[in-house]
């Protein structure tokens, strides 16, 4: 079964569980994050609903300020302090947002950890290698100091740094951007976790360690049997590397669909404009790359119907009044919610 994603509270056919399935590994239901500001309240994410299996990965696409990265925080439960969550997040059937916050601290790190976007920021500057990846398995895995400190020795030679025990003893100012990353892999890994959310994680990288980094990624689910949630603003990034893609707009999922489907049969206006925007190798040199008009929308002041209306070529007059649900556009769970869709198109 493949994951699905959808802002739609109705339940799809593929979420139908019976008797003898087990529950999937991941299953977020009508989740909420609103923040309220001076000039009012904020929905960062707003009603998105997501089942992710075992094995699978889900990529989340989006311009920056289309809920991506507010989404998976909230999946983590490192929201805001002052932000309002409703919903449910379950892990392996169990609703994580019930659960007392000791509880809920053992899954976040051991059964679900994270790759933040910029290692700087998540390496503490005067804590040695050492500790930033003895910490988690003494505590979540209760490894003595020496195990865990060869633990930590074999996680640097799977994120491929030289010298691993020469390493530990260093501070991550002495790293190159591209090796903090790493590090910071290897701290996600350090559990053995069964879920890894990958937020924007190479967008700081230049465009040949951002390769080697995705690759890492991609070799490290495949040998430990990991479900991964890739966000990125690029589909060039997702494409190859997911079995479906969500793509969020206004802190909402605007379509979903199998990654193949989701290039060759997309229908959302916002998803062609995102494909569109992607540079093109066939095309002239010094041609102009593809924009798009306008600017997302204010999260303090949505108005009503499709929060894409105001920058869409092809908006109908009842999408300024009315607010699209996701529909169905196949068996293969693909669903979009647009009043104009584009038609089925097919891109090379």
């Amino acid at each position: 079964m493949n994951p699905t994603t959808t802002t739609d509270p109705r339940p799809g056919p593929e979420q139908a569980a019976g008797p003898d399935r087990p529950p999937p590994l991941l299953h977020v239901d009508d989740l909420r994050c609103h923040l309220p500001t001076r000039r009012g309240l904020l929905r960062a994410v707003d009603g998105v609903t997501l089942t992710l299996e075992r094995g699978q990965t889900l990529g989340i696409a989006g311009e920056s300020g289309s809920g991506k990265s507010m989404l998976v925080r909230t999946i983590m439960g490192i929201a805001p302090r002052a932000a309002r969550v409703s919903g449910e997040v379950r892990f392996d059937g169990v609703d994580l947002r019930r659960l007392p916050a000791r509880e809920a601290r053992r899954y976040l790190g051991r059964h679900i950890a994270m790759v933040f976007q910029d290692p700087s920021s998540a390496l503490n500057p005067v804590v040695r290698i050492e500790r930033h990846l003895t910490e988690g398995p003494r505590h979540h895995l209760g490894l003595s100091r020496a195990a865990a400190r060869e633990k930590a020795v074999q996680l640097l030679e799977q994120v491929g740094i030289p010298e691993p025990r020469k390493r530990l003893r260093q501070y991550p100012h002495q790293l190159s951007g591209g090796m903090r990353q790493r590090v910071t892999i290897a701290m996600a890994l350090a559990c053995d976790p069964a879920l890894l959310i990958a937020d924007e994680s190479t967008t700081a990288l230049d465009v040949t360690v951002q390769k080697q980094i995705l690759d890492l990624l991609q070799r490290i689910q495949r040998d430990r049997d990991m479900a991964v949630i890739m966000v990125s603003h690029d589909l060039g990034v997702l494409a190859g590397r997911t079995d479906r893609i969500a793509v969020m707009y206004g802190g909402q999922v605007v379509e979903e669909a199998p990654t193949p489907t989701l290039f060759a049969h997309h229908r959302h206006r916002y998803t062609a404009a995102l494909l569109e925007a992607i540079p093109d190798t066939a095309r002239p040199r010094h041609s102009a790359l593809h924009t798009i008009p306008g600017a997302p929308p204010d999260p303090v002041a949505l108005g009503p119907g499709c929060r894409f209306a105001p920058r869409c070529a092809a908006a109908l007059p009842r999408c300024s009044t009315d607010v699209p649900h996701l529909e169905p556009a196949g068996d293969d769970g693909h669903r979009y919610a647009c009043f104009a869709p584009t038609g089925l198109r097919e891109r090379p």
